[in-house]
């Protein structure tokens, strides 16, 4: 009996090991997005899909390889983005789409969930890598925001690299804004005297391309986010969407999550997305999977598609979207990668 006793516990041991390992396993300790939109099978081909998951995979790995080597949540965010701005597969950096006026006008942010500290930049066109910029302002200035042209003064003054204008180019987002253009000549024809498309203006769905973002968490247990993106093809005026805007696109608090968003941002701005499903996880004690999912309903009950991803200290991640896919992906901390496009 004594035996059979011991027998017994030895495997409620083995058990309890194997389920820890588990758990283990599943901790995620990064997670990624490329933007959320009209994204169908059928529409891609097997070159460019392949293309996606491969950039998507490089991602995440070139961010694990910063927490694996010690870095911070921060230096890992960095570094995921970096790999999606050097792409032109992404709206954001080298593959940015075009304003109204043919230009590239760049928006990213950062927060560091430890310390709260944010740093963004909004309208810039010579700086390559608006993400690093961002973190600049956050750690090289006594501000949040820097914008347009003084942002790129600063940037140049930090030491980042600056290009030509021209660097953005990509033929394909040059034809995407060209087909915008010939659409919104005919919708403010169509559209006259429509309340909603005068205040809205003609943005058309299906030319609102997402933005990149990555959250970490790092062996000290600090998390990061970021967003990087070039907004919206044919924007106007100077608009800025939620991505540079902290509380909106990007936030990140050791206490609940880090969050990244993608979508059409003037409802990510108004639903305040990011502090919203961080206050919903600390004064409800909602999960992160059931904050995010709430405010996403928020967000759609409001009119807005897009989809966010986010991450909390405890290393459980959600990716809730409205759309028809989002190109997206998780590593855990064991170094396994999984990415995604559709629905």
């Amino acid at each position: 009996m004594k035996k059979l006793i011991q027998t017994g516990l030895l495997i409620l041991l083995l058990l309890a090991v194997t389920i820890a390992s588990a758990q283990q396993k599943d901790k995620y300790v990064m997670v990624i997005h490329g933007g959320a939109g009209t994204i169908l099978k059928k529409n891609m081909t097997p070159e460019k899909e392949a293309a996606y998951v491969g950039t998507l995979t490089l991602a995440l790995q070139t961010g694990y390889d910063q927490l694996q080597a010690g870095k911070t949540s921060m230096d890992a965010v960095e570094a995921a983005i970096h790999v999606m701005e050097d792409s032109p597969l992404f709206n954001a950096g080298k593959g940015a789409v075009f304003t109204h006026e043919g230009k590239n006008e760049l928006d990213a942010a950062v927060m560091d969930g430890k310390s709260l500290m944010a740093g963004a930049v909004a309208g810039v066109t010579t700086i390559r890598n608006p993400i690093s910029a961002a973190r600049a302002v956050m750690e090289k200035s006594e501000h949040v925001m820097m914008a347009g042209k003084g942002a790129e003064a600063f940037a140049k003054q930090a030491g980042l690299t600056i290009v030509d204008p021209s660097y953005f180019y990509t033929k394909e987002r040059w034809e995407g804004l060209q087909k915008a253009l010939a659409e919104d000549s005919v919708k403010t024809v169509l559209d006259h005297g429509n309340k909603k498309s005068m205040r809205m203006g003609t943005i058309n769905k299906d030319y609102k391309f997402g933005t990149v973002g990555a959250v970490a968490l790092d062996h000290d247990g600090n998390l990061a986010a970021g967003t990087s993106t070039g907004g919206m093809t044919n924007k106007k005026y100077g608009r800025i969407g939620d991505a540079p805007i902290i509380g909106a696109g990007t936030y990140a608090n050791n206490r609940t999550a880090g969050i990244s968003c993608t979508g059409w941002g003037e409802f990510y701005i108004r639903a305040v997305v990011g502090h919203d499903i961080s206050a919903l996880m600390e004064y409800k004690n909602l999960s992160v999977a059931e904050a995010a999912q709430a405010v996403m309903d928020k967000v759609e009950k409001m009119g807005g598609d897009g989809g966010l991803i986010a991450l909390d200290a405890k290393g459980n991640v959600t990716m809730p979207f409205n759309t028809a896919g989002m190109y997206r992906g998780t590593v855990t901390s064991a170094g396994k990668i999984q990415v995604q496009i559709y629905k």
